[in-house]
């Protein structure tokens, strides 16, 4: 297991014995049971990662797909 940090939760006491139980029927103790929720749910709340260059030429301009047209008017083909 990676390296880990101790913390202190408060349960309600039927969840705990919920918690409890499916621990016992799963053959594990309820600390495991709390950290994999744990993990899940920050996984699911984190902001999804962008590639680095996403936005790496923003113009910071508003206004750029209303003014595509008369942007790339002044491009000439070659």
């Amino acid at each position: 297991m990676p390296e880990s940090q101790k913390t202190t939760v408060y349960l309600d006491a039927a969840d705990y014995r919920r918690l409890k139980a499916i621990a016992r029927a799963r053959g594990c103790a309820p600390a495991q049971l709390v950290r994999e929720a744990v993990a899940r749910y920050a996984a699911s709340e984190m902001p999804s990662r962008r590639a680095r260059s996403v936005g790496a030429g923003a113009s910071h301009k508003g206004d750029l797909s209303e003014r595509a047209e008369e942007l790339l008017a002044g491009l000439k083909r070659r």
